[in-house]
């Protein structure tokens, strides 16, 4: 069973990357009117709902070969979290029939899910602390809430390319070109990890780990970052460059800065490559793509991603999180890291809804809204996770 999860996991990939290509001519290919040819993006509709169906068979299969919902780890959410993004995009696209959505929906998602393999995917038993079922009412229904909230990120940033201004730099295009530059970093980390693993890297170093005890550390990637007052015990003598700093919390925190800094300078790369095959910015090289593009309606996108997102992340993340909170440790609030995002990312997008309804802010003020919402809810997903320790250091 477990065999069959992945390969379904698999398959859902490879059509969601058809899918694209399919929203891609859609969006390029004319006739001989000059006139785009709508029937490519029904096909990638269809093939983003086959992909999906594909998604749910994993999660499903890998659900029964576990025992419990498959959430509890980060290769399990972030999965999920990507699978739920294709799903509001199939929402979404029903209701509007906008293939330029699918241009930039399916590669992020895309990503979201080739990030998630790039953690531990091995099936293993539910700690005591998940042993609930909570656990997949209230982490299931967080994830939906952000992957409908995800497609507002997607509608903001095709509306920033389609509209700022690209013929000199400025502030505005310098931003998007590092919304661009951060996607391509997951890019750089999912093909620096890939790359390391294919040549089975490994360091170990031994260090004082976060309980404070003596301990070994392995990298799977050269040591940039090493650990504070770290030695290389075994395997390759590259560096470190520096050591990670003593203050820095959570469980092989050096390591996941290490990653991190890598991830940085991977998609730096790949940034600098793309310029200069395009000889000019991201932005400046996608906008004429979306010339044609209706922008009030991908800014009513936007809207509606959060007007239907919003509810449910905050049912999911605060309100069944509050209950199981209460269940599993006798409080419904406790200021941990994780909560404390949860209600950072509650309290942007309810002023985001108060700004765009009271104070009218439409438009371009609104899709960088949409795509500062994404970075937090991404923050929340990569860094609180990973660096800083909490009570759900576990995931």
């Amino acid at each position: 069973m477990a065999e069959l999860s992945s390969s379904l996991l698999y398959a859902a990939f490879i059509i969601y990357f058809i899918a694209t290509a399919f929203f891609g001519a859609a969006l390029t290919i004319k006739n001989k009117d000059g006139k785009t040819i709508n029937k490519w993006g029904k096909w990638g509709y269809i093939l983003s709902i086959t992909g999906f169906a594909s998604q749910l068979g994993y999660f499903i299969t890998r659900w029964i070969a576990s025992g419990h919902a498959p959430v509890s780890n980060l290769f399990e959410f972030t999965t999920f979290f990507g699978m739920m993004m294709v799903f509001g995009f199939i929402v979404i696209y029903a209701i509007y029939r906008l293939n330029v959505l699918g241009v930039f929906a399916m590669p992020i998602a895309l990503l979201i899910i080739a990030y998630a393999s790039m953690f531990p995917r091995e099936i293993e038993p539910l700690i005591p602390a998940l042993q609930s079922n909570w656990l997949k009412i209230h982490v299931t229904t967080a994830a939906l809430g952000e992957g409908i909230l995800a497609i507002s990120f997607v509608a903001g940033l095709i509306y920033l390319i389609a509209t700022i201004d690209q013929s000199k730099g400025s502030k505005k295009t310098g931003w998007l070109e590092f919304v661009l530059y951060s996607l391509l970093s997951t890019l750089g980390f999912i093909l620096v990890s890939v790359s390391f693993g294919l040549a089975d890297y490994e360091t170990t170093f031994q260090w004082i780990n976060e309980s404070d005890n003596q301990a070994e550390l392995v990298y799977e990637m050269p040591a940039i970052s090493g650990p504070h007052d770290g030695e290389i015990i075994s395997g390759e003598k590259f560096g470190p460059l520096f050591e990670a700093p003593a203050w820095m919390e959570g469980i092989d925190a050096p390591k996941k800065l290490n990653t991190f800094i890598w991830s940085m300078l991977s998609g730096l790369i790949l940034y600098a490559l793309l310029r200069l095959v395009l000889r000019k910015r991201i932005g400046a090289a996608l906008k004429p793509k979306l010339s044609n593009i209706n922008t009030q309606l991908v800014d009513e996108i936007s809207y509606r991603a959060v007007a239907i997102g919003f509810p449910v992340f905050t049912l999911g993340a605060l309100i069944f999180a509050m209950i199981w909170a209460q269940e599993a440790w006798t409080r419904f609030w406790g200021w941990d890291p994780k909560e404390v995002w949860a209600l950072i990312t509650f309290l942007f997008y309810a002023a985001y809804l108060h700004l765009r309804l009271t104070r009218d802010w439409h438009g371009e003020r609104s899709a960088w809204l949409c795509v500062l919402g994404f970075v937090i809810i991404m923050f929340n997903l990569i860094a609180v996770n990973l660096v800083i320790a909490g009570l759900h250091s576990y995931a």
